[in-house]
This record gives structure tokens, C-alpha cells and sequence, in this order.
């Protein structure tokens, strides 16, 4: 016998939400499940090729990959936002051209990425002046700093954990992370502590780590958590994850 059924609009009623991650990232999915485990948003996950070695010349050759990697998104739905999960390489990239890739296969998708959400979650919060904390090499660092600096923020103390291997970055601990945003904030008074990484597992400390420092955290998996949220009309304020879910300016 053939049997009858009815349909409904999908599980995105509220939002359809894709992210491209990294090949080799082992945290970000693991932290997106949880910030976005809200009724009516549908989170996607796509993977995007790329060697464990961060550097400068290794980051733009994940440019010509995009398209293809949204490719691979669901591609009955209509997003309403997706996001690059590489802080390290849309600051070499460039976030419009990171926008612009993605915008070849999903159109009427919104873009956003770490950096872009970095800077949206600063602005939000009002802060100036920066503490950084990076793991990455000198190079990428730098490049990094610059686009915030361009940006209008100060970065005030910054450290490195001079990592190039992302692979290993995604094993440092998070109490290693959280010594070292403390010697980031005691070293020269800021606004927030950026911790730039999709890779570094930052969620579970971010509380901690306001709590300790007294200063509101911006970290790579949570901000562009947020910016994507904020972006598809959820702004609903979220407790566990830091100031910036807790919905105040």
C-alpha cells in the first residue's frame, strides 16, 4: 500500500545556519553544538581541504576551495548565513574576498568569519584596546593584528603560543589557554581578550577567564557563534558562553 504523509518547513524554522570548517579542526563543531542548540536553527557543516601547517603561503590556497566547500551544504535549503571557520586564513585572505567566494555558490547566503565576527562582537561591546593572544607564528600574528588595528582597535599586550601546526593547536589545554589570556590581561590594561583560533578549545573557559580578569573575552569559535546568530535575527541573550551571549552592550 502507498501511504500518505505531510511535510513541514524543515528544522531551520528560524534559521538556516552553514559553517565551512577546516579539515583537520577537531573543535569547532564541538563548540558550535552546543551555542547553537536553540529551537528553529539548523546548523550545516561543510569541510574545506588544508595542510596542518599554518603559515602565510599555505592560508591563501584555501580561497580557490570555497565555492566548492559551500557546494557540499544542503542544497535544497535557502541559508540565511554561512561562516568560514579560519581566522588565520581570512586574515590573509581578506573577509570580502572570503564573502565573495562563498557568494559564487550561495548567493542570498550573509558571510561572516572569524575575524569579521571579532570586530562586529568589539564594536558591539565598545571596547578599544585589545589584549591578543594568538597561537600562531610570527607572520600570521602580525597579519591578524593588523586587520584589527586597521579596524580601529588598539592591541594594547599580545603573546603567541608560535605554533604552526594546527593539528597540535588543537591539543593545547584549555588551562594552558586560560594562564595565558591572564598573562595577556596583566601585562598592560585592556578593553577584551581576543584568542584568536577556530583550533583552540576556549568555550568551556571563557566564564573563567572574565571572571579572573574582569575583562570580557572574544574568542574565535563563540564570536563567530554569535555574529552568525546575530546576522540570522537570533538575538536572544544565551548564559554560559560570556558577556557577549549575555545580550548587553
Amino acid at each position: 500500500m502507498k501511504l500518505t504523509f505531510d511535510t513541514d518547513q524543515g528544522i531551520g524554522t528560524h534559521a538556516n545556519l552553514g559553517v565551512i570548517v577546516l579539515e583537520n579542526d577537531e573543535t569547532l563543531e564541538n563548540e558550535f553544538r552546543r551555542m547553537m542548540d536553540i529551537d528553529g536553527v539548523a546548523l550545516y557543516h561543510s569541510r574545506i581541504p588544508m595542510g596542518p601547517e599554518i603559515r602565510p603561503d599555505t592560508l591563501p590556497q584555501m580561497l580557490d576551495d570555497l565555492p566548492a566547500a559551500a557546494r557540499l551544504l544542503p542544497p535544497a535549503l535557502d541559508f540565511d548565513v554561512i561562516g568560514y571557520g579560519c581566522t588565520s586564513a581570512t586574515s590573509v585572505i581578506g573577509p570580502d574576498k572570503v564573502a565573495a567566494a562563498i557568494q559564487t555558490t550561495c548567493p542570498s547566503a550573509r558571510v561572516t568569519d572569524p575575524l569579521s565576527a571579532i570586530i562586529a562582537a568589539g564594536r558591539h561591546l565598545g571596547v578599544t584596546r585589545l589584549g591578543f593572544l594568538s597561537p600562531y607564528v610570527a607572520e600570521v600574528s602580525q597579519s591578524m593584528r593588523d586587520r584589527l588595528t586597521d579596524s580601529g582597535f588598539q592591541i594594547t599586550s599580545f603573546g603567541s603560543f608560535e605554533e604552526s601546526n594546527d593539528r597540535i593547536v588543537g591539543r593545547i589545554t584549555p588551562a594552558s589557554i586560560l594562564a595565558a589570556a591572564r598573562q595577556v590581561a596583566d601585562a598592560a590594561p585592556c578593553d577584551a581578550i581576543v584568542i584568536s583560533c577556530t583550533a583552540l578549545r576556549c568555550l568551556d573557559i571563557i566564564p573563567e577567564i572574565e571572571a579572573q580578569t574582569g575583562t570580557p573575552v572574544l574568542a574565535s569559535n563563540p564570536a563567530l557563534a554569535w555574529h552568525m546568530l546575530q546576522l540570522a535575527g537570533v538575538t536572544d541573550p544565551r548564559a554560559g558562553f560570556g558577556r557577549l551571549f549575555e545580550g548587553a552592550a
